[in-house]
């Protein structure tokens, strides 16, 4: 009997050596980190920069993040490192902390967006980082999907995401933190959170030793700071009353709670007349929350509803980045 034929390698599927030669090619993979997957293209090859931003349909002023292999790497690309900015680094690479800082003059202007300033992390996902050293030391990895849509958190979320023609993926299961890094901006008169996400402005303000400084027009453009992005392609109406959106929901709509699920007999909550699956609760802890958030709207997202209704997490530090993501995700009013 003869053996069984081996099974045909899958081009969407790579491992991480086809990875690596992918990106050693100019080529782009989407990559595992522990936010989301990103599109991943070797920093300094300017072709390869170039069609990340095809692929994502992204605007050319939009920064990119470049993801370094390690810390001690952050020199090739930062003309200076403030103190601040190596007690950041000391404390949080690699994890999900963007630190942005006056750039080096090699630094290609392709990828800070034409500014001076140059966003710089160290992924905390071992596939990443295998592939960052493998493919050159400094990769570019926005979120894999089209601009302004869904972060994936997964990946068939990038693979679903781009239609009939999605870039190769290699396969790190699940993100653990599930939304995209904090960004902070450093310079030498102090720090300012530009996007929120897993390390707060308290918990960085300890570690800095000083509080961040107020919002300011002079700060750099980073990536997600648009007023309309992360957004499903089904309208999502946000509600910070549960009994509001219970009492608004009907059953062509698809429904995210905060906590356990409303039933029809809670009292105060109205007749919730959505079934599952397509009514999904986040978990009430926000760090659990916000690793769950983008998986739960892909399924949202996909279940063919007339609205996605959501309930909107309190207005506290621990809830920063969700509330933040899922405003940017709204429908405009």
């Amino acid at each position: 009997m003869s053996p069984s034929p081996s099974p045909t390698p899958d081009p969407l599927r790579p491992s991480l050596d086809e990875a690596i030669a992918i990106v050693r090619a100019g080529g782009v993979v989407a990559m595992p980190t522990e936010t989301v997957y990103g599109l991943a293209a070797d920093a300094r090859n300017a072709d390869a920069v170039a069609k990340v931003f095809a692929l994502k349909e992204r605007p050319l002023d939009h920064p990119l993040i470049v993801h370094l292999a390690s810390a001690a790497d952050i020199g090739l690309w930062a003309a200076s490192v403030p103190e601040t900015a190596r007690r950041f680094a000391e404390a949080a690479w690699p994890g999900p902390l963007t630190l942005v800082l006056a750039a080096c003059d090699d630094v290609p202007r392709q990828i800070t967006g034409g500014q001076d300033t140059v966003a710089l992390r160290v992924p905390d996902h071992a596939l990443a980082l295998q592939l960052i050293q493998g493919a050159g030391g400094a990769l570019v990895a926005p979120s894999a999907n089209r601009f302004g849509r869904l972060s994936p958190s997964r990946p068939e979320h990038v693979l679903e995401g781009f239609g009939d023609a999605p870039p190769p993926v290699l396969d790190g299961g699940p993100c653990r933190v599930g939304i995209e890094s904090t960004v902070v901006f450093v310079d030498d008169a102090g720090w300012q959170v530009l996007r929120p996400g897993h390390w707060t402005a308290e918990a960085l303000a300890r570690i800095a030793g000083a509080p961040p400084r107020a919002a300011g027009s002079a700060a750099p453009r980073t990536p997600g700071q648009l007023a309309s992005h992360y957004a499903p392609r089904t309208p999502l109406l946000l509600f910070a009353d549960r009994a509001a959106l219970c009492a608004a929901a009907n059953e062509e709509d698809a429904v995210l709670l905060l906590g356990e699920r409303a039933r029809p007999d809670n009292e105060g909550d109205g007749r919730l007349t959505v079934p599952p699956p397509r009514c999904i609760a986040l978990p009430a802890d926000p760090q659990a929350a916000a690793t769950a958030l983008y998986d739960l709207l892909h399924q949202l997202d996909a279940a063919g509803a007339r609205y996605i209704l959501a309930e909107l997490p309190p207005d506290t530090p621990a809830w920063q980045a969700v509330r933040d993501r899922l405003t940017r995700a709204a429908t405009p009013a």
